[in-house]
C-alpha cells in the first residue's frame, strides 16, 4: 500500500472515530469519559492523513520534475554523440524510457484495501452491548466502595446496581434500611432460574466489562426473558447468596414492582470506579 492510499485509510479511520464519539455509538466500545480522546484522536488522524496526503503529492512532484530533467541531460548527451540537434529518434527514445518505467512499475497488492472493511463495520454497525449470555458466564465483579456517601431523601430513591449492591453486602444495608430504591438493569437467569437484575460494569472499555449481579425475590413478573431490561421497585433484603461462577457475592432485593424499560443510552454502569 503506497502512501497515497495509507493517508486514504487513516483518513477512513478518523472520520470513523469522530462519527462514533460524535454519536452515542461510541458507548458501545468504551466509557462516557473518553469521548474527548476518541474526537480528539479522530481529529490528530485526519490532520496526519491530510499532512501525509500533501507530503507525498510534494514528493511525487520534485521526483517528476528531477526525472523529466534527467531524460532531458540523457537525450541531449545522446544528441551530442550521435551528431544531432533535431528529430524524431530523440522523441522515440524518451517514449521508450517511460514505457520501460512503466513496464518496471510494481502495482501495490489490492488485497490491503480490505483494511477498510472494519471501519466501514464501525460506521455502519452497531455492535450489541453486552448482556446475559456474558453475565452468566462470568463472576460477579462487585468491589467494596471506598465510601457511602449520604442518601438524598428521594422516594423511591433511584440507585445504579453497582450503588445498591455495594451498600448491601459491605455496609450491610445500613444506608439502605427502610428506603424504597429503584434499580434499572437487564434480566439474567442462573442455570436454576434464579433472576438476576445485571448491570455491566466497565474499567476502560467494553472489552473489560464485567458483570454486576442483583439477585430478584418478592413480587417478581411470572415470565422473565433474558436481556430484558427492568425498572424494578423495593426494599433491602439482608439475604445474599454466592455467584456459582467465583463465588463472589450476590445481594437481593425484595420487588414491589418491576416495568420493562428502554435500553438506556448508556448501557454500561461505570460507577464501580469512580
Amino acid at each position: 500500500m503506497n502512501r497515497q492510499s495509507q493517508a486514504a485509510v487513516l483518513f477512513l479511520l478518523g472520520a470513523a472515530l469522530l462519527h462514533a464519539g460524535a454519536t452515542d455509538l461510541y458507548l458501545r466500545y468504551v466509557k462516557a469519559g473518553l469521548q474527548p480522546l476518541l474526537l480528539a484522536s479522530g481529529a490528530v488522524l485526519i490532520a496526519t492523513s491530510l499532512a501525509t496526503a500533501w507530503y507525498e503529492r510534494r514528493r511525487t512532484k520534485h521526483q517528476q520534475a528531477k526525472h523529466r530533467q534527467v531524460q532531458q541531460q540523457h537525450a541531449k548527451h545522446q544528441q551530442k554523440e550521435a551528431g544531432e540537434v533535431e528529430g524524431d529518434e530523440g522523441d522515440e527514445g524518451d517514449e521508450g524510457d517511460e514505457g520501460g518505467e512503466v513496464a518496471h512499475a510494481h502495482p501495490e497488492p489490492r488485497v490491503s484495501w480490505l483494511l477498510i472493511l472494519p471501519l466501514l463495520a464501525l460506521i455502519l454497525v452497531a455492535p450489541p452491548a453486552l448482556g446475559s449470555y456474558s453475565a452468566t458466564r462470568t463472576g460477579t465483579a462487585l468491589q467494596e466502595p471506598l465510601a457511602y456517601p449520604a442518601l438524598p431523601a428521594t422516594n423511591p430513591l433511584p440507585l445504579s446496581v453497582v450503588d445498591y449492591a455495594g451498600r448491601a453486602v459491605y455496609d450491610h444495608g445500613r444506608t439502605l434500611t427502610g428506603r424504597e430504591v429503584q434499580l434499572t438493569g437487564f434480566v439474567a437467569l442462573d442455570h436454576d432460574g434464579t433472576p438476576y437484575l445485571v448491570r455491566m460494569a466497565l474499567n476502560c472499555c467494553a472489552a473489560d466489562a464485567q458483570p454486576v449481579k442483583v439477585g430478584l425475590t418478592g413480587d417478581i413478573p411470572p415470565v422473565l426473558q433474558p436481556d430484558t431490561w427492568l425498572t424494578v421497585t423495593g426494599a433491602y433484603t439482608p439475604r445474599t447468596a454466592h455467584d456459582p461462577v467465583n463465588n463472589g457475592p450476590i445481594p437481593f432485593l425484595k420487588v414491589t414492582a418491576a416495568k420493562p424499560t428502554a435500553t438506556p443510552r448508556d448501557p454500561y454502569d461505570e460507577s464501580w470506579n469512580n
